[in-house]
């Protein structure tokens, strides 16, 4: 019932647009293998040409149109933020549930861990690691994983010990279910919603840091496209092509708000509370 309410909702329309924009940016990720594309291709005569109506974004530094280009690092972007957000909230998730229920010295070792991940910026320390491992696309992705459960982890540790003192986790444990049982049908429903917001954010950050790492050479590798790849090579040029620079920026910029916007509508549509005082 809750589904058709949204659809007439006027919440619809403060999602519409990020949705869309989501979508398209699924889409190009999935299916741009299958268009017409030639991002590697290199004109000589078109260096730095700018946007026209036969080629939209223009062409960059080595004659490569840029809206191929730009087509191939949403899938770029795509791939790795998914892998990674899910990769890292399974880890995290089962590793925080595991802490949260045992509790005792089990979860004070995991919490002092957590400190020491926590103590270094994450983006630093996925810098180091892309930098130890050297550049490459799964390289990026192994670095951000180890930095991304941590968040993960900690919000699913917090959301156990809150919630494994209910009485329906006692009633399971006094009539002999086994932990594994007690924590997948009694504690992780409860604690799903919050970390299925948490991972919605998450997909802005790894996009983020995936174009970050790409910008400092630390990512794909040419001649494969990346939005943050593309940003690089386009600061040679931003006085006599801006385009190179404004396409991916954008692209990078729309993205990113349009999952922070859809985060903070499924936020307000998981919490109970507010549901209750709308309604």
């Amino acid at each position: 019932m809750r589904i058709f309410q949204l659809f007439n909702s006027p919440r619809m329309f403060r999602v519409g647009i990020p949705l869309a924009v989501i979508l398209l940016w699924a889409f190009l990720a999935l299916f741009g293998p299958f268009l017409p594309l030639s991002p590697n291709s290199i004109d000589l005569s078109n260096i730095l040409v700018p946007g026209s109506v036969q080629e939209w974004l223009g062409f960059d530094d080595l004659g490569r149109p840029v809206v191929d280009r730009l087509i191939v690092g949403a899938r770029t972007s795509f791939l790795v933020a998914f892998t990674v957000v899910a990769i890292s909230l399974v880890v995290g998730s089962i590793l925080g549930t595991v802490s949260g229920y045992l509790g005792g010295w089990t979860d004070l070792a995991f919490v002092r861990v957590i400190d020491i991940f926590l103590a270094f910026p994450g983006i630093l320390l996925a810098i180091a690691l892309a930098g130890v491992m050297g550049p490459g696309i799964d390289n990026v992705v192994i670095a951000l994983c180890v930095v991304g459960w941590v968040g993960y982890a900690r919000l699913a540790r917090a959301q156990v010990l809150s919630v494994k003192e209910r009485d329906h986790v006692h009633a399971a444990v006094a009539i002999g279910a086994q932990p594994i049982r007690i924590m997948l049908r009694h504690l992780v429903p409860l604690i799903s919603a919050p970390l299925i917001v948490e991972a919605s954010f998450g997909i802005a950050g790894v996009v983020i840091g995936e174009a970050g790492l790409s910008f400092l050479g630390l990512g794909v590798q040419p001649p494969a496209a990346s939005w943050g790849s593309m940003i690089r090579d386009g600061t040679r040029y931003m006085l006599v092509a801006p385009h190179m620079v404004i396409a991916p920026g954008l692209a990078l910029m729309f993205v990113v708000l349009a999952i922070n916007l859809l985060g903070d509508w499924l936020r307000d549509w998981l919490d109970v509370k507010s549901q209750t005082r709308n309604e």
